[in-house]
Order: structure tokens, then C-alpha cells, then sequence
């Protein structure tokens, strides 16, 4: 066992405070991590604030990890001491269901066991996330990340990174595609990015036309104003793709016209209902689809972090104390950041 150092909340109503826990030993196919940085990701305050249900206490979140390898066990291959590590939304799963056979560990039949706010498959205990000094994980977990990235902004790769690139990898996006990539926040800005370096034509779909500039120097083709009725009936008809990155209830029904026949939008936001509903004629005439995604499997988020150092792929990010993330969870809870926290561990020491 190691005693780790931490910030927890203890209920859905508290802020985030120190706190100190045990980590379990190192065992024969488990790493230590040294957390170097934490991204800050909404679905953190969202498990915090329980306002999906099933929330536990007291809960230390944070699944966007980036690490130095402190210690292996005897039986781990993939890393050594030294190495830079990642951890993202899972520690484990089943391992035996067919999704986990197909490295789809994500769609666990049993579900996979979460970083935080989920319960040890061996020993029922709960688990906690990276906003710590260290974690233990399974090697199957941990992926490894090069030293070509900028560390800090690489910690936000390992959710908001692997729920846009998996979609897009899946759905074969790449030359001579246009795809379009709807909300520009923390997940919107790595789709474009990834759409960009896949070889798409890219545009931004925003509500927001003072998005546009930012839109264009994080790698956009263009821009479309949704709310702007000439811009959608200029584009109709005319998308590959869509990656609908809205993370609220929205009306989904103006972004069907925007796909050709056959095409496809992917939901990988929103997990609430859909109001208005999604109209069937939207789909019917045209025969085209919606679909959903979920982060990503490990053998998928080892290929992403390889595909970010190749391409020099990071998330803009703000750097922070861990002393004032409760100040980040109110500015991100209000959009104001761009576009994502993350938390310099070593500042836990101070």
C-alpha cells in the first residue's frame, strides 16, 4: 500500500478539498505513476455534482492523466521506469467479453471498471482518479506517451482526445471527405485538429460566429453559422461526416440536411435525451444514420497518442494550481476556457 495525497469532494454540494488515501500495492502486472498532470474534464464536475446519478463518496475525479513511471511490476512488458504514462477513462474491464476480446474495452459487457467513481474488480473498493499525486494501474491500462509532446497539454489526449479520434478513425474520415465538426469546446477542438491531420476538409458548425477565428487557427476550412439559414441551405446535402460534440440537449434535426445520402452524424456529447426528439423523416429521406461513440479502446488510445506525436497533436490548455480548481470548475461550468484546465500535480506539494 502507498499513502496518496489528493483533492476529493465528500459530497454533491462540497468543494473540492485535500485529501489523503491508500493506493494499493504494486502487483506482479501493475505500474506506479507519479501524476504529473490532470486535465480537468466537465464530465469531472458532472460525477461530482451527481447529476448523472450513481455518484460515490468521497470521489477524487480526474481520467485525462499524464505520468512518470515510478515503479513495475515483474510481470509488466510495456513500460519501464522513466517512461512517460497515460491513463484515461478506464482501469479495467472484464477482459473476457467480445468487445474486450476486440480490444474494445470501452464496450465492456460487464462495464469497465472507471478511473474514478467505480469499484476495484478484485477488491470492491472504490477507485480514485488522477487528482493525486500517484495511481497504480494495470498495464493493459497505461499507454505510452513520447517524449515529443508537450506533457502538460497532452493530459487532455486521454478523453477528450481518444472520444474525437476514435469516431473519425472508425468512420474511415480522411482525403476527399468534407466533415464537419459541430461545438467548439474541449472536444470540438481536438475533432478539428484530428479531422485536419486525417487529411478532411474540415468546418466548424458553431452557434457562434465570434468562434469562427479560433476555429480557423486551430485548423478549420471554413466556418458555418447554424443559426445563419443561407449558410445551412448553401451546405446542404454536402457532408461525409459529422461530429456532434454538443454536450447538452440540443436540436440535432437542422444537421441531418447537412449530410449526403448514406452519411453519417456521430453523437459524442450529449447523453441526455434529445429535445426536440430527432424527426425519422430527417433520417428516412436519405437514408442516413446517427450513431454514438464512446472514448476509445487501449490498443486504439496507444495508436492516438503515436498518431499526436507524429502530427504534434496537443490540446490548447490552461495550466493550473490544484489550489484553485475549484475556481476552474466554476469557470468551466460557464464555457470560460479554452479549452481545457489542467492541473500541475507537483503544485500538490507545495
Amino acid at each position: 500500500m502507498s499513502l496518496a495525497h489528493g483533492y476529493a469532494v465528500r459530497t454533491n454540494t462540497a468543494p473540492l478539498e485535500p485529501f489523503t488515501f491508500e493506493r494499493r500495492a504494486v502487483g506482479s502486472n501493475d505500474i506506479r505513476i507519479e501524476v504529473l498532470y490532470s486535465g480537468i474534464c466537465h464530465s469531472d464536475l458532472h460525477q461530482a455534482r451527481d447529476d448523472w446519478g450513481g455518484a460515490e463518496y468521497p470521489m477524487v475525479p480526474g481520467h485525462e492523466i499524464i505520468g512518470r513511471v515510478v515503479e513495475v511490476g515483474p510481470s509488466v512488458t510495456t513500460l519501464k521506469v522513466g517512461d512517460f504514462a497515460g491513463v484515461g477513462c478506464m482501469v479495467d474491464s472484464c477482459r473476457h467479453c467480445d468487445a474486450c476480446d476486440h480490444d474494445l474495452e470501452q464496450y465492456c459487457e460487464k462495464g469497465p471498471t472507471y478511473t474514478y467513481n467505480s469499484h476495484d474488480r478484485n477488491t470492491g473498493e472504490l477507485t480514485m482518479g488522477g487528482y493525486s499525486d500517484h495511481i497504480v494501474v494495470e498495464q493493459r491500462f497505461v499507454v505510452k506517451v513520447s517524449e515529443k509532446l508537450d506533457l502538460k497539454a497532452a493530459a487532455p489526449l486521454l478523453c477528450a482526445g481518444i472520444t474525437t479520434y476514435s469516431p473519425l478513425r472508425h468512420w474511415k474520415v480522411g482525403p476527399g471527405q468534407k466533415v464537419g465538426v459541430i461545438g467548439l469546446g474541449g472536444l470540438g477542438h481536438m475533432g478539428v485538429k484530428f479531422a485536419k491531420a486525417m487529411g478532411a476538409t474540415v468546418v466548424m458548425i458553431t452557434t457562434t460566429p465570434e468562434k469562427g477565428a479560433d476555429a480557423k487557427r486551430l485548423g478549420a476550412d471554413e466556418v458555418l453559422v447554424s443559426r445563419d439559414a443561407e449558410q445551412m441551405k448553401a451546405h446542404a446535402n454536402s457532408f461525409d461526416f459529422l461530429l456532434n460534440t454538443v454536450p447538452v440537449s440540443h436540436d440535432t434535426n437542422p444537421y441531418m440536411s447537412l449530410l449526403k445520402r448514406d452519411a453519417t452524424m456521430c453523437l459524442v456529447g450529449v447523453i441526455t435525451e434529445l429535445d426536440p426528439p430527432l424527426m425519422g423523416g430527417t433520417v428516412i429521406f436519405g437514408r442516413k444514420h446517427v450513431t454514438g461513440s464512446a472514448i476509445g479502446g487501449m490498443a486504439e488510445t496507444q495508436e492516438m497518442m503515436d498518431f499526436c506525436a507524429e502530427h504534434g497533436i496537443v490540446s490548447d490548455v490552461e495550466v493550473i494550481n490544484i489550489k484553485d480548481v475549484n475556481q476552474a470548475w466554476e469557470r468551466m461550468a460557464k464555457n470560460d476556457v479554452r479549452y481545457r484546465f489542467v492541473i500541475d500535480m507537483a503544485t500538490i506539494k507545495a
